[in-house]
């Protein structure tokens, strides 16, 4: 079944930071970056800054959260290890996000020595630890979003914690969408299964991993995925043609009904 409900693009920025830090500057902007997505179409702008700051700096979060604050209708998201402890003149992650306040934090369980995020939590193991960030978080009206694995007996646990939403690692989707086959069927399936647990529980369906053109308008079968969140192969995408024909491309795919 075809979603009914248009899913709000997030526009991850980290790539466009990755290519400013590789020259002393601020060029390519990632505020300017910003302003073109908003006003080509986006729903909201997504950072992961971490610890190592290979991408997204401390002050590029606090610019970009002064950017969209006033903006009605555009959503921040922080997403970031919960766990990330300041270094040098990284505050530490949650500080971070009490800071800048964004509309929603995705907390992810990565850690400096991942290329990316590669799965989603393991609540038997990291529940506790994350419920009183939950409620620092809610104390300040952010939503949280947890990032999971398609796994409903982990889903079942992001509610007990105090999740509003999770966000589905569709990594491996991504992979078996690309080999295709009876793989990437029981894939969608998985993750179709997961959406509907939970919806059961309450809990609001964002997305993301390696979500592309080709790949998404599948994707978007599942019923009431709220937001997507893409960052890398938008940007190669604009790299061929072009940023605004690209955010508006991605979009046409999230509102098709």
């Amino acid at each position: 079944m075809t979603s009914k409900l248009a899913t709000a693009l997030s526009i991850n920025l980290n790539k466009i930071a990755l290519i400013r830090n590789s020259r002393e500057g601020n060029y390519p902007n990632v505020v300017e970056h910003a302003k073109q997505c908003i006003a080509a179409g986006a729903d909201g702008i997504t950072v992961h800054p971490r610890p190592d700051q290979r991408h997204i700096r401390p002050g590029d979060v606090r610019e970009l959260a002064t950017l969209v604050a006033p903006l009605e209708g555009v959503e921040f998201n922080v997403e970031g290890n919960p766990f990330a402890e300041p270094i040098g003149d990284f505050p530490g992650f949650i500080e971070l996000v009490e800071e800048t306040r964004p509309d929603q934090c995705t907390l992810v369980p990565d850690n400096n020595s991942q290329l990316t995020s590669d799965h989603g939590f393991d609540l038997r193991e990291s529940g506790e630890a994350l419920k009183p960030i939950i409620q620092r978080l809610h104390a300040l009206d952010i939503r949280v979003s947890l990032f999971m694995d398609p796994d409903p007996d982990q889903i079942a646990l992001a509610k007990a914690v105090g999740a509003d939403r999770i966000e589905l690692y569709t990594g491996p989707y991504a992979k078996a969408f690309h080999e295709q086959g009876e793989s990437f069927e029981r894939s969608l399936q998985q993750h179709k299964v997961a959406a509907e647990c939970a919806s059961s529980l309450g809990l609001g369906l964002n997305a993301g991993h390696d979500l592309n053109q080709q790949n998404l308008p599948r994707y978007r079968e599942i019923k009431d995925l709220l937001e997507v969140s893409i960052g890398h192969a938008l940007t190669v995408d604009a790299i061929q043609d072009g940023l605004v024909p690209t955010v508006k491309a991605y979009k046409a795919i999230c509102v098709a009904s």
